[in-house]
């Protein structure tokens, strides 16, 4: 079979890795900021709840959490008489969104504990409410410095979604390995998976660059 064949196929399983990138990527960012401030917060709950929640999900496989989302919490809920079966784009994009918030939040961490100390005497000095300094201080000045890390984890995220063809979610490395199984030519297919995983990262770096800048303009 002609390797251009093979074409129309790669490019739908493209759309759902994209799909299940951008869906992710949005909803980790969210988990980051989420539990990255709840980290520092001065709750004594909210804060080992946050640390509970990045910690497991750091501490654990992205396969195991996406083999768990799947095949384990159905059989949970079918023990407690709640139908909790997730369809696999659901359960692909929780478990990579929950994986890159628990590293994520860490970044967020670590850039609002990185602004100086005076920023937030100054802040104090001028009777600034604890949500008034996260908003007007702490933020405006970490934001920046968390995007080039930020940027690395969405393209870590990018690659992880290969993972999800595990659970017979039709993305980009399922149709391949469909491919490659009914063609057996090996050495086309994974070149041509290659290629296309290495052009959608570097679209997604061009975006996160962007992004950067325009963060960096806004501050």
């Amino acid at each position: 079979m002609p390797w251009f064949n093979y074409i129309g196929p790669l490019l739908e399983g493209a759309w759902v890795t994209v799909q299940l990138t951008v869906y992710s990527t949005v909803l980790g960012g969210l988990l980051s900021f989420l539990f990255g401030i709840g980290r520092l917060a001065a709750n004594p709950l909210i804060r080992a709840v946050s640390i509970s929640f990045i910690e497991v999900f750091r501490g654990t496989s992205l396969l195991v959490q996406l083999f768990w989302l799947y095949f384990a919490l159905p059989l949970l809920g079918q023990a407690i008489g709640i139908d909790l079966r997730l369809p696999p784009l659901l359960a692909g994009t929780l478990a990579l969104s929950l994986n890159i918030g628990a590293y994520g939040a860490e970044v967020v961490r670590g850039a609002l504990q990185a602004v100086p100390k005076t920023q937030y005497e100054a802040a104090k000095a001028l009777d600034f409410t604890p949500r008034q300094t996260l908003w007007r201080i702490s933020l405006p000045q970490s934001i920046p410095e968390m995007m080039p890390s930020f940027g690395n984890l969405a393209i870590q995220n990018l690659k992880d979604t290969a993972l999800v063809s595990l659970i017979s979610l039709g993305d980009l490395a399922f149709r391949a390995e469909q491919i490659r199984n009914f063609t057996q030519d090996s050495v086309t297919i994974y070149t041509l998976l290659l290629f296309m995983y290495f052009g959608m990262a570097l679209v997604l770096t061009a975006f996160m660059k962007l992004l950067e800048r325009s963060i960096g303009r806004w501050r």
